[in-house]
């Protein structure tokens, strides 16, 4: 479970929302499944202040988003993470999404601070560079976790030798999205390419009109959670969701 994250609307929170969900999440999962946490900013001194307030008590590891808008260079970006792997009470997970953040980090930082850094056990890579996904799989050090940060990419970065995927896609058909990585992961591609093409439309169509826009539509059509977002972010248009809603009733009449 990865609350506050970006599909949270995390950077909209205030400091007592973010705590309450918190709170909420590490009490209701209650130790039965891994808690990551997002933490991150483009703020390195303000990131590292709530890694000093927050309880860390049913915390499994942090989620640290790249610094956004004020796109440090990579040299920054090493800076910046190694600040918070000294702070943080818990492992930590990169996070690179420069299609979000304006900023890319490189393989060659990645491993950088992989190697460096012992609590540093992960990237949830996000950048679409299947290239640059690859020479971090490939270089990386032993019990370094790669995860697919990009639900449409998650079966090929598995079959290259990424470990998982935290997923947007999965809050809407868990078990058959868990099901394909699984058989990804068990080397059965075959069946996992049907499960993944089963969701591709449904995959391509929840972030046309922007994240998390698509996947609060769909719970909202699935009696989950109500359709609210906070401006800037707006609703989908009706023609969407009344395409997406047509994407589910397929995926049902086929699982």
């Amino acid at each position: 479970m990865v609350p506050l994250g970006t599909t949270g609307e995390s950077v909209t929170l205030t400091k007592d929302e973010k705590i309450a969900v918190l709170d909420f999440v590490v009490e209701t999962v209650d130790k039965r499944v891994p808690v990551v946490v997002g933490v991150g900013g483009n703020n390195t001194q303000d990131v590292l202040k709530c890694l000093s307030e927050y309880d860390f008590t049913g915390i499994d590891a942090v989620l640290s988003v790249t610094p956004y808008y004020n796109k440090p260079s990579q040299k920054g970006l090493y800076q910046h993470y190694k600040m918070i792997a000294n702070e943080s009470q818990v492992p930590v997970i990169l996070y690179n999404v420069p299609g979000r953040t304006g900023c890319n980090m490189q393989a060659e930082t990645t491993l950088n601070l992989a190697n460096d850094f012992e609590n540093i056990i992960g990237i949830k890579e996000a950048s679409g560079n299947m290239e640059q996904i690859m020479n971090i799989i490939k270089d990386k050090p032993e019990g370094f976790l790669v995860i697919s940060g990009d639900d449409l990419l998650t079966l090929p970065l598995i079959a290259a030798g990424a470990e998982g995927v935290i997923s947007v896609v999965a809050n809407a058909f868990p078990k058959e999205f868990s099901e394909m990585v699984r058989l990804s992961l068990k080397g059965n591609l075959e069946k996992a390419r049907e499960l993944h093409y089963l969701l591709c439309e449904f995959t391509q169509l929840l972030f046309a009109e922007g994240s998390p826009a698509g996947i609060k539509s769909v719970l909202n059509m699935m009696e989950i959670c109500d359709d609210h977002l906070r401006l800037p972010l707006v609703n989908i248009s009706k023609s969407h969701a009344n395409k997406l809603a047509t994407s589910i009733d397929k995926i049902h009449q086929l699982v």
